[in-house]
Formats: structure tokens, C-alpha cells, sequence
């Protein structure tokens, strides 16, 4: 059974994140692809207001967010924030740096403090925010110490401009070395955001969850239907108006007869449960005690109102675990 630290406000689930205070909805929404300035404004608007009354009070942006990859996405929620500032408290807003915005060196990937810093006042300028509740360092950086991106992030949160710190596409030896800076600083260092699904499992191969069940930080997932493969869409092969068809994916070329095989068993076993197969899919990483809330992306609303009901069916029984894992052998 579903064995998370959660608390229930209306029909959202609400876990803490690792050990802290922060409190994350189960389902967050991501705002990577589909809200920059080539989407439908009011579309973008509907999706964070559908989200909001369903219970998903986190937001989770970046300074490349959007399409182009030149701070849109922030910019659009900025927008559609000016008319619900009235929920700012009750809202967990995450923005990240780290990846490449522009040529030049300080457009590049990068974890230095001139970056991280001028990223960041450039991310609440856009939002039209004075502070976020977690700043993430996007990507790890071989180029740049450690001690210089922890010492960053620290000064972010002792600034006002962040409440608590994160890391992105860290693997565990990595996040080990940055917690020991971050603990020597008594820096609020609460979340851990990878990719993770029941087709990418390397958080498991690597102990990153284990690492971070053990030291209290919490698992922020995103991918969780690892690029749309968990979801009903290829059940019978690649619809031309999907991602994959439009070739806007590189998991594409996994998409192979075995892989069709495996996603109808696994929607199998969502139907036994009642659910949908990206239902399962989110349910499932929901049932590691290790993760605090899976990040979604969403083209349009209704998909987010089937994605929040993975909610309804949290735990599993012995018998579907292990089917599930045979399948995924």
C-alpha cells in the first residue's frame, strides 16, 4: 500500500518534501514544452487554472522553458500569475539554471555564481515575482566547483530570492558531494529532481533514491511517462499527430514491437486497477517512498484531469508488483 508521508486536502495528496516542511502536491506541473510563445495563450491559461482546482499548487519552470528557449515559459506564467496573485501562498513556484540559453560563455551550460545569480534576478523579472520557493541548479557542471554552485545557492536563499534549493540531473555520487557543502552551510537543500519512469529506471541502478530516502531530500520526477510512451497513444502504433510522429522525441526509436507488446501488458494491468496506463505509470513512482511529486507536461487540460486521478488508486498489491516488474524485465 501507499506508504508516502501524505495528507489529503480535498482529493489532492499533499507529501512532504524529504524531511523538510515544504509540503508538495503528489502531481506537479511542469511547464517545459508547451508554454512558450508559439502556444495558445489561452490554452497555457486553462491548463495552470485546471491544475490549480484540481489541487497541483507546484509549478515547475526554468530559464529555457518554452519554445524558443529564451525564458517564454516564465514569461507566460508571469502573465497568468498577475490575476491569481491572491493564491501566491499557496502555490510552490520552482524555476532552474543551468542549461544553455544563448552562445557566449555565460549563455552556456554553466553553474557559476555570475550565472546562476543573474539567471535567476532574470527569471523573477519575468515571472513579475520577488522570490521562488525552490531554485534548482538545472545540470551538473564538471567545469565548475561545487563549493562555488552550493555557495550560490546558499546566497540566493540568504538573499530573499529563493525559500529552499534543489539539484537537477545529478546523479548520487554527485548529490553526495553537494550535500556536504550544502549541510557545512545550513543551506535549506530539499529537493532532488531526475528523470524516472518505469522504462528509465537508473535511479534505482544508481541508489539515487535510496541515497535520498536516507538524508531526507525529496525526489521532484520528472519524464514520468518517460517522453508520452506511458500513455494510451501508442497502444496500437505512432499516431502522425503525436510527438514521436512529428519526430519532437528521441524515444522514438524505442518504439519498437517489443516495446508496443510490453506498453499493452502494462495497460492491462491498469485496466485490472481502473486506471489508465499514464495513471499507472504515475502511480506507480508515486508507491517509492523516495519521491514527494512526479512532474507532468500537458498540451491540454483534459490531460491533466486524467493525470491528477492517479491519485484515486495509489496502492498495489503484492500480486500486481510482481506483475508489473515481470513485465518490465
Amino acid at each position: 500500500m501507499y506508504t508516502a508521508n501524505e495528507k489529503r486536502y480535498g482529493k489532492m495528496v499533499y507529501n512532504r518534501c524529504g524531511k523538510s516542511g515544504l509540503k508538495l502536491p503528489a502531481v506537479s506541473l511542469g511547464l517545459w514544452q508547451n508554454f512558450g510563445f508559439k502556444s495558445s495563450f489561452a490554452n497555457m491559461e486553462a491548463m495552470i487554472r485546471t491544475a490549480f482546482d484540481l489541487g497541483v499548487t507546484h509549478f515547475d519552470l526554468a530559464n529555457n522553458y518554452g519554445n524558443p528557449y529564451n525564458g517564454s515559459a516564465e514569461e507566460n506564467f508571469g502573465r497568468i500569475l498577475r490575476d491569481m496573485r491572491g493564491y501566491r501562498d499557496e502555490m510552490i513556484i520552482s524555476t532552474k539554471a543551468g542549461y544553455e540559453m544563448w552562445p557566449g560563455p555565460y549563455g552556456d551550460r554553466n553553474g557559476s555564481r555570475k550565472y546562476l545569480i543573474a539567471s535567476l534576478d532574470q527569471s523573477l523579472k519575468r515571472m513579475g515575482l520577488e522570490y521562488v520557493d525552490i531554485y534548482y541548479h538545472h545540470v551538473f557542471d564538471p567545469e565548475t566547483p561545487p563549493e562555488e554552485t552550493a555557495l550560490t545557492l546558499d546566497a540566493a536563499v540568504r538573499q530573499g530570492k529563493a525559500l529552499y534549493v534543489g539539484i537537477s540531473n545529478y546523479n548520487r555520487s554527485q548529490t553526495e558531494a553537494i550535500l556536504k557543502i550544502f549541510r557545512e552551510l545550513r543551506t535549506p537543500f530539499v529537493a532532488v529532481q531526475p528523470s524516472y519512469s518505469m522504462l528509465d529506471r537508473w535511479v534505482e541502478r544508481d541508489g539515487l533514491d535510496k541515497f535520498c530516502l536516507e538524508n531526507g531530500l525529496g525526489l521532484a520526477v520528472f519524464s514520468p511517462l518517460c517522453q508520452g510512451l506511458l500513455t494510451n497513444k501508442y497502444l496500437d502504433g505512432v499516431p502522425a499527430d503525436s510527438r514521436i510522429g512529428r519526430g519532437e522525441t528521441w524515444v522514438g526509436s524505442r518504439l519498437d514491437e517489443k516495446m508496443v507488446g510490453r506498453l499493452n501488458r502494462l495497460n492491462d494491468v491498469a485496466k485490472s486497477r481502473g486506471q489508465t496506463l499514464s495513471q499507472l505509470a504515475l502511480s506507480w513512482i508515486l508507491n517509492n517512498k523516495a519521491v514527494a511529486t512526479v512532474l507532468i507536461g500537458a498540451s491540454r487540460p483534459e490531460q491533466i484531469v486524467e493525470n491528477v486521478g492517479c491519485i484515486e488508486h495509489l496502492g498495489f498489491t503484492e500480486d500486481e508488483l510482481k506483475s508489473i516488474e515481470e513485465i518490465l524485465k
